[in-house]
């Protein structure tokens, strides 16, 4: 399972900066040895400069290199949702930069659950601002105590120490973790229970019309049944 803290990468070419190191030497050395006071002369170290700074650049390409590609997120417009989803995700990408650093194949894969449904929740609510109530006390509170949480239960592990009570405190963290994942997507749960009502309300209007016409799937069947080809 990928680290909950990993980023997405893509590949970038780096250009080496050999050429121009190059050049700038190439610079110096023609000083040394031959004269730089007429124009002549530096009509020629320039056309000279431009050769080495091909060669160089041939003999060292561009690199690719993994690069962190940057998050886009949504926001609505108003200023007090906006505040909260900006608070929310800061707190998600604190818990990221500790995951990072944790090493319990379990903790990894239950914060990545929890971290998995923050963000879906924060993406609904930028969608539908009106349910931000809902999640006030998720950012407020449910947050912070799960980023002091991982943070001191990286501590601990960072220690390599066995002891009853650093193995009491990270035994109850790694239960605590999943109940929390739990937790959080019960959360995204609740918010779509009120889209999930409105489209069963359309549904059930739609198939009440079809009936009406005779174009449900029954009405069909029978007159089917009826009037056989």
């Amino acid at each position: 399972m990928q680290n909950p803290g990993a980023k997405r990468m893509e590949e970038k070419l780096v250009p080496s900066p050999l050429p121009q190191y190059a050049v700038g030497l190439f610079w110096l050395l023609y000083a040394l040895v031959f004269p730089l006071y007429r124009i002549g002369d530096f009509l020629i170290v320039a056309a000279l400069s431009i050769a080495v700074f091909l060669v160089c650049k041939k003999l060292f390409p561009p690199k690719k290199v993994l690069v962190p590609v940057p998050e886009v997120f949504a926001y609505t417009g108003d200023q007090a949702v906006d505040a909260l989803l900006r608070d929310g995700r800061k707190y998600l990408s604190d818990i990221a930069g500790v995951c990072r650093k944790i090493d319990d194949p379990g903790v990894q894969r239950e914060s990545g659950r929890a971290m998995a449904a923050c963000g879906k929740i924060f993406d609904y609510v930028a969608k539908n601002p009106a349910s931000a109530p809902e999640i006030r006390r998720f950012v407020n509170y449910h947050l912070p105590t799960v980023l002091k949480m991982l943070t001191s239960y990286e501590n601990m592990e960072e220690q390599g120490v066995a002891g009853e009570n650093i193995d009491r405190a990270m035994t109850r963290i790694e239960t605590v973790l999943k109940g929390v994942a739990d937790a959080f997507e019960t959360q995204l749960d609740k918010l779509f229970a009120g889209e999930a009502l409105d489209i069963s309300t359309d549904i059930t209007v739609l198939e009440g019309m079809l009936a009406q016409e005779g174009l449900s799937g029954n009405e069909m069947n029978d007159t089917n049944r009826r009037n056989p080809s």
